[in-house]
């Protein structure tokens, strides 16, 4: 792209300040402008569950400072909502009326927490847990919280429990499902994590259907009634069921949408001067066989930095490999922590091993072949599957059986 040309990005979270960050590392010229429709700089979400909650101190969140911004030349309008795209003007539409024109769009616009239809979902004391607002409207109430309930045992749900009763909070885990975090990990996985939470004192209930959110007559909740006719009490309900694509402006400009803004292999929409990255990209990545969202600050990263690099160099889709950026993710509990190396959700056949440093490993396959690792607590095991999985090492059950599950021994073939 010339140096006259504008990038426009629509959403300031970990995607839209690295799109923005790389376009300057890649050299380009133009003119770069970042809407977002919170407050304050780009910060980081994973520690609001967590290290928030303990220390309050939102310049710790910060992903860059105002310094990085106005150095590099990069407009952030913050509080800015942007309406709409209009397409054939190669404009967006912000909801004051304003316009702004752009030679090129990148849609970052990340993800929203899933509304529940449960009755008392609106009743003062139940919470979300999504922005930095949000924490911090948490953490003001904790102090004067007895006993929480946690409605979805995701990340996000376990996290803040693990937390919470690090803090000495009574917490109860309503999953819906027959164990916890079961979207993401596989059953060796989850039952580690629910003999661990137990442990610390988490009340969590499986295959817990929420009937309605009690009100207390006064416009507060006064606990939870479970569909079995089991009523939980808590002074305080956050809501972590999962999230959904932010994809409205693509679909009400037209552009497809299918569990999120639908991306070819360059990450770019139907319409060649629109890309999307992050949580709000549905794409199809090479590990997998069918399209696919990934929640996660690798994934938003490495798909901002595929597209600056091809928006740098003024080249369309076809002047880049496809992107294949190596998924992995984690999730800190407690004094646990989780790391998943490749998407393992596809596995058919697990074997359990314990490490001589107190780690827990499974090692994932499919069709006899070695797909990815969940571990708790075994940093060195997950850098070694993520070094071996992203060079495309190939390895089977047998070789693995054979090395006792070690994967040091098959680092002479990175």
């Amino acid at each position: 792209m010339s140096d006259a040309q504008t990038i426009v990005i629509v959403g300031s979270g970990h995607a839209g300040a690295q799109v923005a960050a790389s376009l300057r590392q890649e050299k380009f010229a133009g003119e770069i402008l970042m809407f977002g429709d919170e407050p304050g700089l780009p910060y980081q979400r994973p520690p609001l569950s967590k290290t928030y909650m303990k220390d309050g101190n939102p310049n710790r969140l910060l992903i860059r400072n105002q310094t990085f911004f106005d150095d590099n030349a990069i407009v952030l309008r913050n509080e800015t909502r942007v309406a709409a795209i209009d397409r054939e003007a190669h404009e967006i539409v912000l909801a004051d009326g304003e316009r702004q024109r752009y030679d090129h769009l990148v849609l970052a616009t990340g993800a929203i927490n899933r509304a529940l239809p449960i009755p008392g979902i609106d009743l003062e004391g139940v919470l979300e847990l999504r922005t930095l607002a949000h924490a911090e409207d948490i953490r003001g109430r904790m102090g004067a919280a007895d006993h929480i309930a946690i409605i979805g045992g995701g990340f996000i749900g376990l996290e803040f429990a693990a937390m919470a009763r690090g803090l000495g909070t009574d917490v109860t885990v309503l999953e819906l499902a027959d164990r916890v975090m079961a979207r993401a990990i596989a059953p060796e996985t989850s039952a580690y994590f629910d003999e661990f939470h137990r442990s610390i004192g988490v009340d969590l209930r499986l295959g817990a259907g929420v009937d309605k959110i009690i009100d207390r007559d006064d416009g507060h909740i006064g606990g939870v009634m479970l569909k079995d006719g089991t009523r939980v009490e808590a002074d305080l309900v956050l809501v972590a069921a999962g999230v959904a694509a932010r994809d409205e402006l693509a679909r009400e400009a037209g552009l497809p949408v299918e569990n999120g803004i639908v991306v070819d292999t360059m990450l770019q929409t139907a319409d060649p001067a629109i890309s999307a990255i992050g949580d709000c990209a549905s794409f199809i990545h090479p590990l997998g066989d069918s399209r696919m969202r990934i929640e996660s600050v690798q994934n938003a990263t490495d798909q901002a930095r595929a597209v600056a690099l091809r928006l740098a160099e003024g080249q369309g889709g076809g002047g880049h490999p496809p992107y294949s950026g190596f998924p992995w993710f984690w999730s800190d509990q407690g004094d646990r922590k989780l790391q998943i190396a490749g998407l393992t959700a596809g596995a058919d056949g697990r074997v359990v091993r314990r490490n001589d440093r107190g780690g827990f490993l499974v090692h994932c396959f499919r069709d006899g072949r070695y797909i990815g690792l969940e571990t708790v607590n075994a940093p060195g095991d997950h850098l070694m599957a993520r070094r071996l999985l992203a060079a495309g090492v190939e390895l089977d059950r047998t070789a693995l059986e054979e090395a006792g599950y070690d994967l040091k021994a098959f680092k002479n073939r990175l």
